[in-house]
């Protein structure tokens, strides 16, 4: 099988993969630190956030006994969620023989450039070339540093079989990017990967990124087809929820149509302007039959979506203008039932126990002050996707 190189247009759904579904951080973590432990070559990992507590010691751990024991180990972190590690974490594991880097490192008090928006918000490992998890899951501790009685909700993937070979591609593509503009030289080309993909189970998925060349609206896409032809039921979980235009109007023809179509967002806020400014879309949403569920048990931070029974997605991009149009993302599209139906299983599980439903009656009770700040909160939104010249028209009433 040939291994798509980066930059072609969206990737087709490769067949022959082994996928398994990881519930926040209490299945990833274990899942992910005996993979490194078994890894026998190379361990790759990229995360936006890769914190100094009890989980991100661990991994570090499982990491540098990777590197001790003669494993290629390398870690490449975003400069803004990750801006502490290399002082720290990422130190100690130099030491031990991991290779750190860190993607668009934060500088001293820089003025505002619209680059610095553009963050790696991708959550991707993958283990001697053949398993992959890619998902939404920071390496940081589930329940917010004790802040919280219960975990954080989110999900991730394991993989094994052809798919892990284009997410370990594009995980050297971008760690090659990254060397260059560290050393200020290019870097040789990567050679063939070490691992020929194997077969390994039956379903059918693709690789979804998103960059600001040939992939900018790959994910949104593919949610877009998936949502424009959906027939029966639509449920989307996203942390951070402020869709565009287009995004919005196949939400509200889908729903007009007859669709079921659930949203799954935040109760429990740890960014309140984009919180204010997601109720702002409550009303038009409400009236065309979407129903809106806010999350109350925890924080929170997945980004998947159940439509049909048949298709499904998971991984790192929110529904917003930053992750849709700026940040490098990467989510895995399934199409199979079974694993449709277990992330369905689990999200109506999340609607039905840890969530509360926003009627319109609870709209029309809201405060003017509550009103005044969502409208005010959707406009300083949309004033700073103006200041990056990337929404245009897309974000758009």
């Amino acid at each position: 099988m040939r291994v798509a190189p980066e930059g072609t247009a969206a990737q087709d759904f490769l067949a022959g993969n082994r996928l398994q579904l990881l519930n926040s951080g209490g299945e990833y973590f274990p899942a992910l630190i005996a993979a490194i432990d078994a890894a026998r070559h190379e361990v790759h990992l990229e995360a936006y956030i890769f914190a100094d507590d009890t989980t991100g010691r661990r991994v570090a751990a499982a990491l540098a006994r990777a590197a001790l024991r003669g494993v290629a180990a390398r870690v490449l972190v975003d400069g803004f969620g990750a801006r502490e590690f290399a002082a720290g974490l990422g130190a100690s594991l130099a030491t031990d023989g991991v290779e750190v880097m860190t993607y668009r490192p934060e500088v001293g008090q820089r003025q505002f450039r619209r680059y610095r928006l553009r963050r790696l918000h991708r959550k991707l490992v993958v283990i001697d070339g053949s398993t992959a998890f890619v998902g939404g899951i920071n390496v940081l501790d589930d329940f917010d540093g004790g802040k919280s009685e219960s975990a954080r909700f989110d999900f991730a993937v394991r993989i094994e079989g052809p798919l892990a070979a284009q997410v370990h591609a594009t995980m050297r593509h971008v760690w090659r990017l990254v060397r260059w503009a560290s050393l200020g030289h290019r870097p040789p080309a990567p050679g063939p990967l070490p691992v020929a993909p194997v077969i390994r189970g039956t379903t059918e998925a693709a690789l979804m990124i998103r960059d600001n060349l040939s992939h900018r609206r790959d994910i949104e896409n593919a949610y877009l087809e998936a949502i424009n032809g959906a027939r029966r039921q639509i449920v989307i979980s996203s942390a951070y929820f402020l869709p565009g235009r287009g995004f919005r109007k196949a939400l509200l023809t889908a729903a007009q149509r007859g669709v079921s179509v659930k949203l799954l967002l935040q109760g429990r806020s740890d960014h309140i302007l984009f919180h204010y400014a997601t109720m702002s879309l409550y009303d038009r949403l409400l009236s065309a039959g979407v129903r809106v569920f806010e999350y109350e048990k925890a924080y929170l931070h997945a980004k998947v979506a159940a439509i049909d029974g048949d298709w499904a997605t998971v991984g790192s991009s929110n529904i917003d203008p930053f992750s849709l149009l700026l940040a490098r993302e990467a989510n895995v599209v399934v199409r199979d039932t079974a694993f449709a139906g277990q992330l369905l299983g689990s999200l109506e599980a999340a609607i039905g126990s840890a969530a509360s439903e926003i009627r319109p009656e609870d709209q029309r009770h809201r405060s003017w002050l509550v009103r005044l700040a969502s409208a005010a909160a959707y406009g300083l939104v949309r004033i700073l996707i103006g200041v990056t010249r990337y929404g245009g028209k897309h974000y758009a009433d």
